[in-house]
């Protein structure tokens, strides 16, 4: 079980920390109003991962259970999207904008629930998941659903301490990438570079 949990928690992080559009959202939130405000809608946003974990742990683990092979082309499969995500980042623009411009004040309740929405409508989420769970599954023959729960927990767990931490050094950061116009291409082959370790811890 360890020797899955690690390289799974280690994968989980790398992926948070990868600048996607849910950090950056929280990011600018948080530049715009204060921390609360960024660490509320992070909150949202990985609650809305449990319903993700939900809908790959019912439906891949009955798939699982037919077939071995099966199980062996959902994780090259998995590979293979975080391959194409890769690709699909290198031909990507590397300039990033924090512009403030257009998010509103919200009450609290309602940045929860957007956030929520958020995740839970982008079908892109479930599909990432769909790739990444099941290469970290330590007993593919047994329990799978409450595996994939143990997996869906920890990973929003550490998305939202990496979310709140982001919040919080808001500021800090913001100032950071602004006044490095290179900061993009770092960040891009940052992303590039996770994403393909990923696919090869996937296939180990």
């Amino acid at each position: 079980m360890a020797d899955q949990l690690i390289p799974f928690l280690t994968a989980s992080i790398l992926l948070t920390l990868a600048p996607g559009p849910d950090i950056i959202y929280v990011l600018v939130r948080s530049i715009a109003y204060n921390a609360k405000q960024g660490i509320v809608t992070a909150t949202g946003l990985v609650s809305g991962i449990l319903v993700h974990t939900s809908l790959v742990a019912f439906g891949v683990s009955a798939i699982i259970r037919q077939s071995e092979n099966v199980f062996l082309i959902i994780k090259i499969f998995g590979a293979g999207y975080l391959l194409y995500l890769a690709w699909q980042v290198y031909k990507s623009n590397p300039e990033i904008a924090f512009s403030s411009e257009g998010i509103k004040n919200k009450s609290l309740w309602s940045l929860y629930r957007q956030g929520f929405i958020m995740n839970v409508l982008n079908p892109k989420v479930g599909i990432f998941f769909l790739a990444f769970f099941p290469g970290f599954l330590w007993e593919p023959e047994g329990n799978t659903v409450m595996q994939f729960y143990i997996l869906g927990i920890i990973f929003m767990l550490q998305a939202l301490l990496i979310f709140s931490i982001v919040a919080l050094l808001a500021d800090k950061i913001s100032v950071f990438i602004k006044s490095h116009p290179k900061s993009g291409y770092f960040l891009k082959w940052m992303q590039i570079v996770i994403f393909i370790l990923i696919a090869v811890l996937i296939l180990k």
